[in-house]
């Protein structure tokens, strides 16, 4: 699933190439894709009907676009592989093309969001009264995410030590901090030498500052590259793949040397995922009998 990075490039060229326009009609090509729209396709592409778009905008892996005269966004959701692409009038239609949106203005493109497996989707969806980012209701409960200037470092290693969890979980706990998925999770804990599986409760406020730290700049270095991207299914808006999979240390890297200490980089199975670590620089918590520190709690 496309985490903060590969949704931020795409937030960039919806504001680029998609705010300020107004809509001159919508078409529907798959209902599930407009399922988060309880109303339906056809109140969907009513509503949308004459909108003009406001600033593309995000909140973890969520982006949504404002409606400058109504009190609605529209809120998307790339999901496994979805993708919002901005094509000529005239290009053909994608294989998995779910909803396709036409502007009034004579730039000749229009936006798609095409869908392989159907997991993402487009919605309209009231904003937040008074919220000056016009945030969709359905996101409120979405913490910040470490790259926004209103992110509370201090109020996050609070929370942190309060939690009886493991450190990645807490990593991909949206209501805690928003935007880091698996690959950046262990990216970030590589580059800070912690297990996955260390106590939050043990993280001293200096290490949870360093591991902020590495958070940002990982993902600070994927934006650079235009994200990550494994196979085809992750595009920005122009159809471009991202490159930062070529840059990464830990995810993906099974039996490869650490880039630190040369060790094999091992993986291990983890809530229905892999957790891709290095042995010898992140050494596994201990309990008092020689076990990984909450393991039985967490298996």
């Amino acid at each position: 699933m496309p985490e903060l990075p590969e949704v931020e490039v795409v937030r960039r060229g919806l504001d680029r190439w998609v705010s300020g326009r107004t809509v001159a009609g919508t078409e529907v090509l798959h209902a599930r894709s407009v399922r988060r729209h309880l109303a339906g396709g056809a109140d969907f592409a009513a509503r949308l009907e004459a909108q003009t778009f406001g600033p593309a905008l995000r909140r973890g892996k969520y982006l949504w676009l404002p409606l400058q005269d109504s009190p609605l966004a529209l809120l998307g959701h790339l999901g496994m592989s979805g993708q919002l692409l901005v094509q000529p009038e005239d290009a053909p239609a994608e294989t998995h093309l779910r909803i396709r949106i036409r502007f009034e203005d004579d730039l000749g493109t229009e936006l798609r969001f095409v869908d392989q497996r159907t997991f993402g989707g487009l919605s309209l969806h009231e904003c937040v009264p008074g919220d000056p980012e016009r945030l969709p209701v359905p996101l409120s409960h979405i913490a910040r995410d470490p790259l926004d200037p209103r992110f509370d470092d201090a109020a996050f290693h609070t929370a942190l030590r309060r939690r009886r969890t493991t450190i990645k979980r807490a990593l991909l706990d949206q209501s805690l901090i928003s935007g880091v998925g698996n690959i950046y999770a262990d990216e970030a804990l590589w580059r800070t030498r912690l297990h996955y599986e260390r106590p939050t409760a043990t993280l001293t406020r200096p290490v949870t500052t360093e591991l902020l730290t590495h958070i940002r700049e990982v993902m600070t270095d994927a934006l650079a590259a235009g994200g990550t991207s494994f196979d085809s299914l992750y595009v920005n808006v122009n159809g471009e793949s991202g490159y930062f999979d070529r840059s990464l240390d830990a995810y993906g890297r099974e039996d490869e040397p650490c880039r630190r200490c040369g060790t094999p980089i091992r993986r291990r199975p983890w809530m229905n995922r892999s957790s891709y670590f290095c042995p010898r620089c992140q050494r596994p918590p201990r309990g008092p009998a020689g076990t990984t520190a909450l393991a039985v709690r967490s298996s």
